[in-house]
């Protein structure tokens, strides 16, 4: 199993960012994915996920109306657009395999900063 993500750089407070997570190593069409953030000197913390299909999304509250998950079953990628960034989301962003987690990538990191 292999996850690598990429879209993180250094962005303006209300701006929009796209990252991106390929996978690869396993059926990518069968396992919900989950993306998780961890801000500089916090803990984990769970920010989206989406299911099999895409049919189902779910959402922190601290992103929801912000962030948006997606996935293309046939590329094997799963997406996380961010709007309206605020300082707080300054943070290393990795995705992860299915709702459990088991396999993640080594994550890339946000910064939003003026």
């Amino acid at each position: 199993v292999q996850l690598v993500e990429s879209g993180g750089v250094l962005v303006q407070p209300g701006g929009s960012l796209r990252l991106s997570c390929a996978a690869s190593g396993f059926t990518f069409s069968r396992y919900d994915m989950t993306w998780v953030r961890q801000a500089p000197g916090k803990g984990l913390e769970w920010v989206s996920d989406i299911n099999t299909s895409g049919g189902s999304r779910s959402y922190a509250g601290s992103v929801l109306g912000r962030f948006t998950v997606s996935r293309d079953n046939a590329k094997n990628m799963v997406y996380l657009q961010m709007n309206n960034l605020k300082l707080e989301d300054t943070a290393v962003y990795y995705c992860a395999q299915g709702y459990g987690m088991d396999y993640w990538g080594k994550g890339t990191l946000v910064t939003v900063s003026s």
